[in-house]
């Protein structure tokens, strides 16, 4: 899946709630769901380490989407002008 179809889809399914959720909230759970993969990492199975990349990708979409950012548009640095 396109990175784009992938944060059109998580606006589509929980944009609203999510914004009515705010920002401050939406970075508490992402840390938190960041917290949840580290921690997948060291203890995990490899099921559980793609259940939690899955839950931070879509957090960190509706992140950008409340941002009115795209994700597409952070990777391209990457592309462009690695650091």
């Amino acid at each position: 899946m396109e990175l784009a179809a992938f944060q059109a889809l998580m606006e589509e399914l929980y944009g609203a709630e999510d914004r009515a959720r705010g920002r401050p909230a939406t970075v508490a759970w992402l840390c938190e769901e960041v917290g949840e993969l580290a921690q997948a990492v060291r203890k995990g199975t490899p099921d559980q380490q793609l259940h939690e990349l899955g839950d931070v990708l879509a957090w960190l979409a509706s992140l950008a989407n409340q941002l009115d950012l795209s994700l597409e548009d952070a990777a391209r640095r990457y592309v462009v002008d690695p650091p």
